[in-house]
């Protein structure tokens, strides 16, 4: 980010930056998107609340650019190279909705809230405000014809056999599931938070159903 410099005299000893406070911000803008991605929880043991002293963030980017430089050889060595999954990574719709509250560490909040764009665009998709999470996903993946008012999601190539109503059934289930599972109960209790794998494999979750809510395709009356 920057290099500290340490200055001594008889009386006085003090750290100051080799750039200046505006050169810094600007390289911060860019230096914090990238810890957010390599590092995800550094702000959490940063003092953002301090203007002006840098040295945790220069301790957070030595982290950050230590795990660009090795994370890789000491996956290798530690465990078994298994594949890694990032929520940058996940539909946009999730991670859109979840990325600043996932940035700040409130992860069960995070899973609510991308719960609640994929709600949304599901409704933006058919058109329908007019009932709960819950049925309008259990409509909108029905195997019945659309009726005026009530359109119907079709995945791309469906022929209307067992296999395309199979898989109808496994999406209504599972986005009745995710919203009654994962949503409501942090929306009910918001102050019981969750750790940050079971939040990454929830939204893993919803990350699925907003995929095949994208690629489904609207039938109309």
């Amino acid at each position: 980010m920057t290099t500290l410099s340490w200055i001594e005299g008889d009386m006085v000893s003090y750290e100051s930056t080799a750039a200046t406070e505006d050169e810094i911000i600007a390289s911060a803008q860019i230096v914090e998107k990238i810890m957010d991605r390599v590092t995800p929880g550094w702000r959490n043991a940063v003092d953002v609340t301090r203007p002006g002293l840098w040295r945790e963030h220069r301790a957070a980017a030595v982290r950050a650019l230590a795990e660009i430089k090795s994370g890789a050889l000491v996956a290798e060595q530690l465990g078994d190279n298994a594949p890694t999954l990032t929520a940058a990574a996940m539909h946009p719709w999730v991670w859109d909705g979840a990325r600043s509250l996932w940035q700040s560490g409130h992860y069960g909040e995070a899973v609510r809230a991308a719960s609640t764009k994929i709600n949304a665009e599901l409704q933006n998709k058919i058109g329908r405000r007019d009932v709960s999470e819950k049925d309008l996903i259990l409509q909108a993946f029905s195997d019945e014809a659309p009726v005026p008012g009530r359109p119907r999601l079709r995945l791309p190539d469906e022929d209307g056999g067992s296999t395309a109503k199979s898989l109808r059934r496994g999406i209504r289930m599972l986005g009745e599931g995710c919203f009654a599972a994962l949503r409501n109960p942090v929306s009910h209790d918001p102050i019981v938070d969750v750790e940050e794998v079971i939040a990454l494999e929830r939204l893993a979750t919803l990350s699925l159903l907003a995929r095949w809510i994208d690629e489904a395709e609207v039938q109309r009356a």
